[in-house]
């Protein structure tokens, strides 16, 4: 088993991975103490690796929530659904929030557990690629709102994070091409021997290799988990994962949540992220087009026809990185060098918008 830490001093947290975790009751004996827990999950997920999640949590009271699949459900009303049980269920402050699945489960299951009684324990237990290689990591939790992606939420670690790599084997081809558009990212912004990599073994992700998906799930960890250690709010170099994800953000909220899975669209976010450090005299053209066909041969779009450049705008100009009135962007000096500037071209914005959308 390999075990990562993110070191956050007395607030730390181990990151394990490894095959066949959720069915071995010893690692939330040694890691989990609440006796009270309630597992949150989706109708998708749940029927694979619910009742094995629960004989490995033992002598335990244990609730279920289970919530609707998919990125649309991933509101502060199925927050509210969340709080319901636990209140129901008269949960004190010594429980545990178990996020069984995904990206989205994880985040709304963190931010209801962010939220009731001003905070209580959290596990992630993250069962996509997406999740295992970043959403599971660093205590980003939230929920989307109509104008934009993730509006409401909270930082709130977890206790622990259980990385099973058997469940990728359950998981439809769509959402492993996505989960690989963050590994992409992590490539591109401070690791440009793991892009190189990504280059010659992409084939063997993509057929779901056991040990090529391993390998970038550790190192998709390792590069998040220094990060959020020396900047866990976000104000400085944490800023650098939100690579692709202003534009990618603007294409989820621009479609209801309802087209794109995230990867998707952070997939073109990266090509257009590229396009424009390109367009702004920051990125070689060569380097650009390395990018681009990268995000291609992983299957992930790099442009959006059904999304005008004017509505892509005005979702942008809701995102977090918004400060002063000016929308900052994270751009590439080149593949493993990353920035995040407000001092661009306009016009390089208008073009790269142009190229990509509608």
């Amino acid at each position: 088993m390999d075990t990562l830490t993110l070191d956050l001093g007395n607030r730390s947290y181990p990151i394990l991975i490894d095959s066949g975790l959720i069915g071995r009751p010893e690692v939330f004996r040694q890691h989990l103490s609440a006796r009270d827990l309630a597992v949150v999950s989706n109708t998708t997920v749940a029927p694979l690796y619910l009742a094995k999640l629960i004989r490995s949590l033992g002598e335990r009271r244990i609730v279920e929530v289970l919530l609707p699949d998919g990125e649309a459900h991933k509101t502060l009303g199925n927050v509210a659904r969340v709080i319901d049980v636990l209140v129901a269920n008269q949960f004190a402050r010594d429980c545990a929030v178990l996020a069984l699945g995904g990206g989205v489960v994880g985040d709304l299951a963190g931010f209801a557990a962010a939220c009731y009684q001003r905070g209580v324990a959290f596990v992630q237990v993250p069962t996509t690629l997406l999740a295992q290689v970043d959403s599971a990591v660093g205590g980003k939790t939230g929920v989307n709102h109509p104008g934009g992606k993730n509006l409401i939420g909270a930082f709130h670690q977890p206790r622990l994070v259980v990385i099973d790599t058997d469940t990728l084997a359950s998981l439809p081809p769509r959402e492993l091409r996505a989960g690989l558009a963050e590994v992409i990212k992590y490539a591109l912004i401070c690791d440009a021997a793991l892009f190189d990599w990504l280059e010659e073994h992409l084939d063997a992700l993509l057929a779901g290799e056991r040990l090529a998906l391993t390998h970038v799930i550790r190192r998709s960890c390792e590069i998040k988990a220094a990060i959020v250690g020396r900047d866990e709010r976000e104000q400085s170099e944490r800023a650098l994962l939100n690579l692709g994800h202003t534009f990618g953000h603007a294409i989820e909220a621009a479609t209801a949540y309802t087209q794109w899975l995230h990867g998707e669209a952070v997939g073109a976010g990266l090509a257009m992220a590229a396009a424009m450090s390109q367009e702004s005299g920051l990125l070689a053209a060569a380097d650009c087009e390395r990018v681009r066909r990268l995000v291609a041969r992983a299957g992930l779009p790099t442009r959006v026809a059904s999304v005008s450049p004017t509505k892509a705008l005005s979702h942008m100009t809701l995102d977090k990185k918004v400060l002063g009135g000016r929308l900052r962007l994270v751009l590439l000096r080149r593949i493993g060098e990353a920035l995040v500037s407000a001092d661009y071209p306009a016009a390089a914005l208008e073009r790269t918008l142009a190229a990509h959308f509608g």
